[in-house]
């Protein structure tokens, strides 16, 4: 079992979100998993710094905490080439702590900087798996000629290849996604606060997918994002969830918002909306209690993510109070 921070890149600065990732590491915990956003869920307070750079910076700065992108597109604003460049690169300055976690993305990251159209899902995955097998290629061959569907390359070279092929996380939250995830990938990404029947057909699925491409879904990682206000204080733990209101959007009221103007005024219409997707409370052992469906069910990878503005308060005592009783009882 590994515990790890998620780095929100919406919320913080880049000097900031370093500081606080390598206070993480300090603390104990086992790994950082950044978000790639080119634009944040908030237009007046968001962030957005270049993964690439920060990821760079936290390998070179970390000593032994591993490090990962929960989650990055390869396919639209990066074509998967420049991903397996950048993450070779990044496996020079962190041999054996990067792994690469990729998905299909979504529009307001996409389409604004691109100004592209929005692919349907069944493109975006088959974009995904091509961008995969691409990427994959330049890690271990010189002078890569691919013709695929959507990407081409010319005698391509890699020329800071990692010298042991970084594992790559795919993300999915239902079944299709799922079995894609187990056939491309070398482990899953799932985020927190949804049912267990979905979580159970999902990976029921990512192990089928797995089996069909003649690997043991037993070896694979399985981790997932979990949502925790945790802090001595509920009211401070309640209020802390309010930048992160648009997650407690639904799919409906969200679906076709590309702009994080327009996404931070429909969030603030219900401040507290983000409360139902964390686990808030003042009690360490709920916060355990609570994680245990999702050991359960198979993850081995658990990263937290605390939603307020001061996350040195929030990795302390959630490090100090939380961590030790999760490490007792999980391993």
């Amino acid at each position: 079992m590994k515990y790890g921070y998620k780095a929100s890149a919406e919320q913080f600065g880049t000097k900031e979100l370093l500081d606080y990732a390598l206070l993480a590491e300090r603390l104990g915990l086992d790994l950082v998993a950044v978000s790639d956003h080119f634009q944040p869920w908030r237009h007046s307070t968001g962030h957005a710094p270049l993964v690439f750079t920060w990821m760079g910076a936290l390998a070179q700065a970390s000593e032994r905490i591993e490090i990962g992108t929960s989650v990055m597109t390869p396919m639209l604003r990066y074509h998967p080439s420049v991903v397996a460049q950048g993450f070779g690169t990044l496996a020079q300055l962190a041999p054996g702590r990067v792994y690469l976690g990729v998905g299909t993305g979504e529009a307001m990251n996409e389409v604004p900087a691109t100004g592209t159209a929005w692919p349907s899902g069944k493109e975006r995955r088959a974009r995904l798996a091509e961008a995969v097998t691409l990427i994959r290629r330049l890690w271990t061959e010189e002078r890569v000629e691919f013709e695929g569907e959507y990407y081409r390359t010319e005698k391509a070279t890699v020329y800071e290849r990692p010298e042991h092929p970084i594992p790559i996380y795919v993300a999915a939250a239902g079944p299709i996604a799922g079995k894609l995830a187990g056939r491309i990938g070398d482990g899953l990404i799932a985020t927190s606060g949804k049912a267990s029947e979905l979580y159970e057909t999902v990976l029921a699925k990512v192990a089928e997918g797995a089996t069909e491409a003649g690997k043991d879904p037993a070896s694979l990682p399985r981790q997932i994002e979990i949502k925790v206000s945790y802090d001595s204080d509920l009211e401070y733990a309640r209020q802390a969830c309010t930048w992160w209101a648009a997650l407690g959007l639904s799919p409906d009221q969200k679906q076709g918002v590309e702009d994080p103007v327009e996404m931070e005024r429909l969030a603030d219409e219900d401040p507290l909306i983000a409360t139902k997707r964390f686990i808030v409370t003042n009690d360490p052992d709920e916060v355990v209690d609570r994680v245990q469906r999702y050991v359960d069910l198979g993850f081995t990878e658990l990263v937290f993510h605390g939603p307020g503005e001061d996350q040195a308060r929030f990795l302390n005592n959630f490090t100090r109070d939380v961590l030790p009783r999760l490490r007792k009882r999980y391993g």
